[in-house]
């Protein structure tokens, strides 16, 4: 028999290397694709379950649950339970702890930007957890009592299971507001309850909102917008006129019998918690306000800036503000005049759908176009049931799998035509949220982007996108105005702009004083006296809507000024390469983004361009 000739040293250590090179080699594709895994594995379930808890949040975001995955699901309209906020509590600190056990190397690009921006929003949703009656889910401005009739109106009908589905949730409305009574009578038990006066408003929109007297007349927009809704799948035989007879006939007596008497309930339970001697006060009137206003601030803006340098950011901005609009007024007298005259602007476009044409026109050279698609967009009016207690106008967004149909709605009472309506439909429609929403849920959806991303709400990243926007709408209009021959008007528009501005920050900075300094309004008043908002019927609306909404002003203006100062460090970086366009495709193309992780992304994208 031959026998082997035993390896050389050399040769030993040459195989020893070689083994170890691969053992090395699959153990780090190991250790990767375990990562990737666990992180595909954390996200989906962490989507999955949100989407099966909350059906109202699902169909917003989802308009085929079935392309994600959900097939099975019990119609659910999430409500208020404090046992169940615990258990919310505990999966936070459990989903942190897997996500923090990943090695964020091994992740992808995409995926390792995502879990710092999910890790950063669960620790902050944990943070808010711990102050567990300082929110406030009946604001009388902006609460769950006005939200809801929009959200049902809206609840689009795609296929039949939508309609079933939709009339499954009307009917838990009654436990829904149940649950948010609990809730109000827990926080008042806590010594938190909301003030008097500010429960009188909530009792008076329960009692107006949807009444009797209208559904039995046929005519409530819960009625009349069903019967809509519904025709589109008559026409395509998704369901038959029979069966269209019959839902309407169930929507009636969902109205009648659980919707009605859910508000009525809900009104007189809130009638037992109104205490008059408790007065509006901000959050740091509260024993823990400031340190809830401080987390709730990050929560709502995305910005991590501490409260010395936001007002900092603040009384810069005003300052410039004011000296441009002092600047203007003086080289152009001719136009104080006509201020003073409240003069309206003869504007050369009355129709919304000529408005948003121009709007789209005029961004063409500095954003991006819209990915593949069509968009539809439709200007609705506010119901007059809903005017006094909605925002001026309003965008729903649409789904991540359906981008092509959106809805504008413009509240009458509050939003003019001319000038105001054309910055507020940019504002709202180009470039503000309905081409932000469509470009980057359209560019998520083509390139496979994790749909946990949809869980994540930047309201400062969103908001300050609308302003920013509204701001060069307001360039946009001048120039405009100028086409048509009408210089003062054009030079109105661009001092419109920045009045708008000041007034935004010198709320903003209202904001703080009344939450995180706790200004009385003796003082807040004396303060908007000096720039002439004077009038204690003015001066108290003011003050009223700064304390329902802590950090509202802040999310829209906090954000512009974020992302003024972040085309800053993308032009220092840049030089000579920069242009709107390119910070603009920066910005869409991360998507929501809290804003320290933006700076983040913008410095490491440079360094990687860098690297040879």
């Amino acid at each position: 028999m031959k026998k082997h000739s035993p390896l050389s040293t050399r040769q030993l250590l040459f195989a020893t290397f070689s083994l170890l090179v691969f053992l090395g080699m699959t153990l780090f594709l190991f250790t990767y694709q375990r990562d990737e895994k666990r992180f595909a594995n954390i996200t989906t379930e962490l989507f999955t379950d949100e989407m099966k808890s909350n059906t109202l949040n699902m169909h917003y975001n989802l308009a085929s649950p079935e392309n994600f995955g959900i097939y099975d699901y019990e119609p659910i309209l999430a409500c208020y339970d404090s046992d169940e906020s615990l258990r919310s509590q505990a999966e936070i600190e459990n989903t942190l702890a897997a996500l923090k056990t990943l090695h964020t190397e091994n992740l992808s690009e995409t995926d390792a930007y995502l879990w710092r921006l999910l890790t950063r929003t669960l620790e902050n949703s944990l943070a808010l957890g711990s102050f567990a009656y300082y929110g406030e889910p009946l604001s009388p401005s902006s609460g769950a009592q006005s939200q809801i009739p929009v959200l049902l109106a809206e609840y689009t009908f795609r296929r039949k299971r939508d309609v079933e589905d939709y009339l499954a949730l009307l009917d838990q409305t009654d436990t829904y507001f149940l649950s948010l009574l609990t809730y109000e009578q827990e926080k008042a038990a806590a010594g938190l309850s909301m003030p008097g006066s500010f429960l009188r408003e909530v009792r008076e929109q329960c009692d107006t909102i949807v009444t009797q007297e209208s559904l039995e007349a046929g005519t409530h927009f819960l009625q009349t917008t069903f019967q809509e809704r519904l025709n589109p799948l008559i026409q395509a035989g998704e369901i038959s006129a029979e069966e269209a007879r019959n839902y309407i006939s169930q929507n009636d007596r969902l109205l009648k019998t659980v919707l009605v008497p859910a508000y009525t309930a809900l009104g007189d339970g809130l009638l037992l918690l109104e205490d008059d001697s408790i007065l509006p006060a901000g959050l740091a009137a509260l024993p823990e306000g400031k340190a809830y206003y401080e987390q709730l601030l990050i929560s709502e803006t995305g910005s991590y800036r501490s409260m010395e340098e936001i007002q900092e950011l603040l009384a810069e901005q005003f300052s410039a503000e004011f000296d441009v609009i002092q600047e203007l007024l003086a080289s152009h007298p001719e136009i104080l005049q006509s201020y003073h005259d409240n003069t309206q602007i003869l504007f050369p476009y009355q129709d919304a759908p000529q408005m948003l044409l121009d709007l789209q026109n005029r961004m063409s050279e500095d954003f991006p176009s819209l990915p593949e698609g069509s968009t539809r967009v439709s200007v609705k009016a506010v119901s007059p049931n809903l005017e006094a207690y909605c925002a001026p106008a309003f965008y729903l967004t649409t789904p991540l799998d359906d981008t092509n149909s959106n809805t504008i709605y413009i509240n009458r009472q509050k939003t003019p035509l001319g000038l105001d309506l054309y910055t507020t439909l940019a504002h709202e429609g180009y470039p503000g949220h309905l081409y932000q929403n469509v470009y980057y849920n359209r560019l998520a959806w083509s390139t496979g982007e994790r749909p946990v991303r949809e869980l994540l709400w930047y309201g400062g990243y969103l908001e300050g996108w609308a302003l920013y926007v509204e701001f060069l709408s307001n360039d946009y209009a001048s120039t405009l105005l100028r086409e048509h021959g009408q210089e003062t008007e054009a030079l109105i528009a661009q001092l419109e702009g920045h009045n708008r501005s000041l007034q935004l920050c010198l709320y903003s900075m209202i904001d703080i004083l009344i939450h995180y300094q706790g200004a009385s309004y003796s003082q807040i008043a004396k303060i908007l006296e000096n720039f002439g908002l004077s009038g204690s019927e003015t001066t108290k609306s003011i003050y009223n809507y700064i304390v329902k909404e802590p950090c509202n002003y802040l999310k829209y203006y906090l954000g512009y000024l974020e992302i003024l100062n972040l085309r800053e460090d993308a032009r220092t970086l840049w030089g000579e390469d920069y242009t709107d366009y390119r910070f603009h495709c920066f910005y869409l193309e991360s998507g929501p983004s809290d804003f320290l992780s933006l700076r983040e992304r913008l410095m490491a994208k440079e360094m990687e361009a860098r690297t040879p």
